[in-house]
């Protein structure tokens, strides 16, 4: 026997059948996501909305997303964005699944901005995607890259608020600038001892 190689039987499935279940489950098909794309410059001579445009476009074809909108907007990030406001309108009324943004900063106009935009589309149960940080907050990871979004809105906010009152507090304003009434120095008091 030593030397010997033996073959083991090979039981033969008698009957067995493939299922096409799996664990008791039905395949199931797939739900076809619909993208909204948002492509932002601040002026027209930035030549940049095809190229971000492009990128999104790809990014929702591998992904085997349907492109359902798709939003270009030439403007200052400190006005009111109104076509983004419409691809808002879209999330709202379903739409839309996910929307895709080539940067953070072309989406929101301050960290607060961005959170509360973010935080709706959540609500909403919509999907928010930007190529150019790789943050997609239809996944696990990404939305706890949004819990760290929550943290800095928070801490522009702290951070604009103490600059505001260090320009009230700025010696040499004349009373007319002020927007309240006139603070009083703080003066120091000596006690009898």
């Amino acid at each position: 026997m030593r030397g010997e190689h033996r073959e083991m039987p090979v039981k033969q499935g008698a009957g067995i059948r493939k299922s096409v279940k799996v664990f008791g489950q039905g395949q199931k098909t797939a739900k076809m996501i619909r993208a909204g794309l948002y492509a932002r410059v601040s002026t027209l001579d930035q030549q940049t909305l095809p190229m971000q445009s492009r990128a999104m476009r790809e990014y929702a074809v591998r992904r085997g997303w349907t492109i359902a909108m798709q939003v270009k907007e030439v403007g200052s990030g400190a006005t009111q964005r109104q076509l983004r406001e419409k691809l808002l309108d879209a999330a709202r009324r379903r739409e839309i699944d996910v929307v895709v943004v080539w940067r953070l900063d072309r989406w929101g106009r301050s960290v607060a901005d961005l959170l509360a935009t973010l935080q709706e589309l959540e609500h909403l149960g919509v999907g928010f995607v930007s190529l150019t940080e790789a943050l997609d907050l239809t996944t696990p990871a990404g939305r706890a890259m949004a819990g760290l979004l929550a943290v800095f809105a928070s801490f522009e906010r702290e951070i604009l608020g103490e600059r505001v009152r260090a320009g009230l507090l700025m010696p040499g304003r004349t009373e007319s600038a002020w927007a309240g009434p006139q603070p009083q120095p703080c003066i120091p008091t000596r006690s009898a001892s």
